[in-house]
């Protein structure tokens, strides 16, 4: 079997974790990597190991060794990578969310459905064993019709307001800071393991540091900050904490805490959902369990054993029970199951069921806008738009 060449764009702090996933695959070749510069990608290269740096991404898309293109910049360069790569025919796999806003995602998703290659956004809790096992007994009928979907992601890094990060500038981050990077994994975790779709949202959104002290040379996400460090006073308008009513198009409802100033919440990560026959809870921070409850018999604690597993989860289960597997385990699984897309050719009818697209990609920007109106209107209820539901409403207008 010939190896696949692959490309990465934005070597920063996730840069590392594709690399390692790839590395852990036999049949893919890393062809190199490039930056916000030559000598910053030339740098980055040493340090990751590998073998090339390429002086933009424009000169890395115009390699043909290189087949697949990994976009891990911030996110406001992300359509301008994405779209550059999929016009040149290459195979993307872009860090989420897909674009800064729901306008640039629709634009990315056209643009890859017409490119008529494989389109992965990284949403990668989808790659544990225990969520392909919690969807394939809901699936199932296993909890019976779902009527609560509730949950929450809390962290802590940016408790102090001396941390700073391109992530809190709506020109680089977008609009949105907690529910884009945090609250959009958790609403892509509740649609993929219900199988339903988020109908409408009523969002209060809050910003509990106002005003943070940003070093006076740009700062990296989760970047360790020097007291001594020249600063200056930045305002921040985008959203730390965010409390989110949902409905359901099965008829559930569901509620969303996300916040990323809760001082001992590292990685906080929990989806319930409670059906008229069972319930069953997940948690990110111990993935290798899955609460499942009853109401007439005691509750149970199934452990990530493949011999237990759904025959759908247990392809995402690699160690024997008792071997614990975890965040990194999972995004090797969503990369694999990416490359065997690609593998396949990228067309929709041969893509893993578990693999998140570019339309996910932009039905989950969908929804985060959808919170971001709520919250300016007020605090009210608001729809989800139907896909290409907003470009004909400007149409119009």
């Amino acid at each position: 079997m010939s190896k696949l060449g692959m490309g990465l764009v934005g070597p920063g702090f996730i840069a590392a974790h594709h690399l390692d996933a790839v590395r852990r695959l036999v049949d893919v070749d890393i062809i190199g990597i490039a930056g916000s510069s030559p000598d910053s990608a030339k740098k980055r290269a040493r340090e990751l190991g590998v073998a090339h740096a390429y002086a933009s991404y424009r000169e890395l898309l115009a390699d043909p060794a290189v087949q697949v293109v990994h976009n891990t910049t911030p996110n406001h360069l992300h359509k301008e990578i994405s779209l550059a790569a999929l016009r040149a025919g290459k195979h993307v796999i872009s860090d989420k969310p897909l674009a800064a806003n729901v306008q640039e995602s629709r634009e990315l998703f056209d643009a890859a459905r017409d490119a008529g290659v494989a389109n992965v956004v990284t949403f990668n809790y989808r790659g544990h064993a225990l969520v392909q096992q919690a969807r394939a007994m809901i699936a199932k009928g296993k909890l019976g019709a779902p009527v609560l979907v509730h949950g929450r992601y809390l962290q802590d890094w940016l408790t102090d307001e001396r941390t700073y990060t391109w992530r809190l500038d709506p020109k680089l981050g977008g609009a949105s800071s907690a529910l884009g990077d945090i609250g959009s994994h958790w609403c892509d975790l509740a649609e993929h393991v219900t199988g339903a779709r988020i109908s409408a949202v009523l969002a209060d959104l809050h910003t509990a540091v106002p005003v943070r002290e940003a070093p006076l040379a740009s700062a990296k996400a989760f970047a360790k900050q020097n007291k001594s460090t020249q600063r200056r006073k930045v305002t921040i308008s985008s959203e730390d904490l965010a409390c989110v009513l949902l409905r359901f198009d099965n008829g559930a409802r569901g509620s969303l805490l996300v916040g990323q100033v809760l001082p001992g919440h590292k990685n906080d990560l929990r989806l319930e959902v409670n059906g008229r026959l069972a319930s069953l809870a997940w948690q990110q921070e111990q993935p290798n369990e899955l609460w499942i409850g009853h109401h007439a018999q005691a509750n149970t604690l199934l452990t990530r054993d493949p011999a237990l597993l759904d025959t759908l989860a247990r392809s995402y289960a690699h160690l024997p029970a008792g071997h614990p597997e975890a965040w990194a385990d999972a995004f090797r699984n969503l990369i694999s199951d990416a490359y065997a897309w690609i593998r396949k050719g990228g067309t929709p009818d041969t893509k893993p069921a578990a693999l998140p697209s570019f339309a996910d990609g932009y039905r989950n920007s969908l929804v985060i806008d959808a919170m971001l109106r709520s919250h300016a209107a007020g605090g009210v209820w608001q729809n989800v738009e139907a896909p290409g539901e907003s470009t004909k409403k400007r149409k119009r207008a």
